[in-house]
């Protein structure tokens, strides 16, 4: 008999729940920090789960190594106490890039190309590349999906297979929507390209993280603010899903609020489930 869709908890504080897991996956992006300043609340409640005895891994679709993200949290002032570890969509990505062609049209800014530190490829403009990698927009403070269509349009008639490094398709940047490196990969596969991906919901990012986190069969919890990243990927891994409210989905998701049998609905109707829901994490 089908009971319906699992309506979520709310809570208010991460720590009602955090002594029934043992590992804790969390977004960084939207949860952690908005990309210009960090949340306090969000830091304290990560450190109060590592107290409790859960191993924090921050879990992100950002196209750099873990690295490269660790300075940029160091940069916002965020404690190195509040996690154990990093994994990356660029971390992931990495194994994709060394297993395709070695000559590489890369489609993104300049910081990310720590993202090839190490590996045996090649970059060249775009008539001599065999692949393309997209980490981002070349500037994605002004340029939009659309400069790029011609682009996507010459490379797609090449039939190149196309390695994306962050699935998501929008951030938050402060009060800015900032478009990420899937946005670009979604207009590829729409002129029928071949799209790779290993960042969330894609299982290998949580592999990567499972084997960071010496999971090993422990109980888990994923923390996230994208339906369609942590959520999804939460519910394809196999772990429990603590939804953000107030992140990417925060429009999407404000008629719910005080309705959580509605937002079950909701969920369902997106083919998602998540065990809890929050406005903020704290």
């Amino acid at each position: 008999m089908d009971s319906g869709p699992m309506i979520p908890r709310r809570i208010d504080r991460l720590s009602t729940i955090a002594g029934s897991y043992d590992v804790i996956f969390c977004d960084v992006w939207g949860v952690v920090h908005d990309g210009e300043v960090k949340s306090p609340q969000a830091e304290a409640a990560l450190l109060d789960a590592r107290r409790a005895g859960c191993r924090v891994v921050l879990l992100t679709n950002s196209p750099r190594p873990g690295e490269g993200v660790r300075a940029q949290l160091d940069a916002l002032h965020v404690t190195r106490d509040a996690y154990d570890t990093i994994v990356t969509s660029g971390d992931a990505t990495r194994a994709l890039i060394d297993e395709g062609p070695n000559t590489i049209f890369h489609i993104g800014a300049q910081r990310d190309l720590d993202l090839y530190a190490g590996l045996d490829v090649q970059l060249v403009p775009e008539p001599e590349a065999e692949a393309v990698v997209v980490t981002g927009l070349f500037d994605d403070e002004v340029e939009t999906p659309a400069d790029y269509a011609d682009m996507l349009a010459r490379l797609a008639a090449r039939n190149l297979p196309m390695i994306c490094a962050n699935p998501d398709i929008v951030v938050h940047r402060g009060p800015r929507l900032i478009y990420c490196a899937g946005a670009l990969a979604a207009e590829y596969e729409k002129l029928g390209g071949t799209v790779h991906l290993a960042g969330k919901p894609h299982r290998p990012i949580y592999e990567v993280a499972a084997r960071a986190a010496e999971l090993a069969g422990g109980r888990l919890l994923c923390i996230g603010d994208g339906l369609y990243t942590d959520i999804r990927g939460a519910n394809a891994y196999g772990g429990d899903a603590l939804l953000v409210e107030k992140g990417i989905h925060e429009q999407d998701l404000a008629p719910f609020q005080a309705d959580m049998p509605a937002l079950a609905e909701e969920l369902t109707r997106r083919r998602l489930q998540a065990q809890y829901v929050t406005g903020s994490l704290a």
